[in-house]
């Protein structure tokens, strides 16, 4: 038997069980992965709680996770290229990955890059193709000025440093305690709170040119005070202000393939891209995990040892 992460109902974390279920079978053109690390995400959160059921429901008894790396314990026939002990990255479209085994189509799998740790590999599809999808969406430029709020979490870590990489000039908000990394990846911090726009406007007194929100709560609003136009906005998480704005809500979904995975794996394994991770829980203690998650205003992933 295998063991997976299961609620049965909307609610908050003490829905959340880890149950037994039979080990999946690897059928025509499939793999089943031992699961070594698993990335969790607050996309979960908002599904298990039912606060995206109109976008995602979930049905019932139903899994999560889409997070995974690990290695190959079967293939299923039709399956070249990948073999039994191989390490991998990769996805599960199901909700599916906290488990401490997931069935996944061969390609949603790529090779696990020699140096790259089990804890990165683990965390890279919903945070980092949700990065590379918004930091592309508002097509920078070297010499650009992009804010970046939630610039220190899951997603926004990732979209500083993608920026960066494009000759970007960074404003990330963030809170205190997060601004020595900020200046280490080389964007310029401002805090969160009261007084915002002034910060941001002295921060850049030449105006911004683009503004990804990664947090919600308003942030889009504020980009559109401050004069960003709405083509150069991207949202991840502010469905209604796509909807009142018509900004962008580029992430996951547009760049959700195994090349992106595998790119974003091999800029990690060089260290091009740095990938924090905050804290790791076993499987047993996904409870906790999500504690810490929703409480928020965590630096990097949180990652399930399955």
């Amino acid at each position: 038997m295998a063991q997976a992460v299961k609620f049965d109902r909307y609610g908050e974390i003490d829905v959340l069980k880890v149950v037994e279920v039979p080990e999946p079978v690897a059928g025509a053109g499939q793999v089943v992965v031992g699961v070594v690390a698993a990335g969790i995400n607050p996309g979960e959160t908002k599904i298990r709680t039912g606060w995206l059921h109109d976008r995602w429901p979930a049905t019932f008894p139903s899994g999560q996770g889409s997070d995974f790396a690990g290695r190959v314990v079967a293939v299923g026939p039709g399956v070249s290229g990948i073999a039994v002990g191989d390490e991998v990255v990769g996805f599960s479209e199901e909700r599916s990955s906290h488990a401490t085994h997931v069935v996944v189509p061969v390609e949603q799998v790529a090779p696990k890059p020699a140096g790259l740790s089990w804890d990165v590999a683990g965390s890279l599809f919903v945070a980092g193709t949700t990065a590379y999808a918004a930091a592309r969406s508002v097509s920078p430029e070297a010499g650009d000025t992009i804010a970046v709020s939630g610039a220190a979490g899951g997603v926004g870590s990732l979209v500083v440093q993608l920026l960066r990489d494009r000759g970007v000039t960074v404003l990330g908000i963030a809170g205190p305690g997060n601004h020595e990394w900020l200046r280490s990846v080389g964007a310029i911090p401002v805090a969160y709170g009261e007084g915002l726009a002034e910060r941001l406007r002295a921060a850049a007194p030449d105006g911004i040119d683009a503004f990804i929100d990664t947090y919600g709560d308003g942030y889009v609003a504020l980009a559109i005070d401050l004069g960003v136009k709405p083509e150069r906005i991207d949202t991840i998480i502010d469905f209604p202000a796509v909807e009142k704005y018509g900004v962008k809500v580029e992430g996951n979904a547009n760049a959700n393939t195994i090349d992106v995975v595998s790119e974003l794996a091999d800029l990690a394994a060089t260290g091009a891209l740095e990938v924090p991770i905050a804290a790791t829980y076993p499987l047993a203690e996904v409870r906790a995990a999500f504690t810490e998650l929703e409480a928020g205003h965590t630096h990097g992933k949180i990652v399930l040892h399955p």
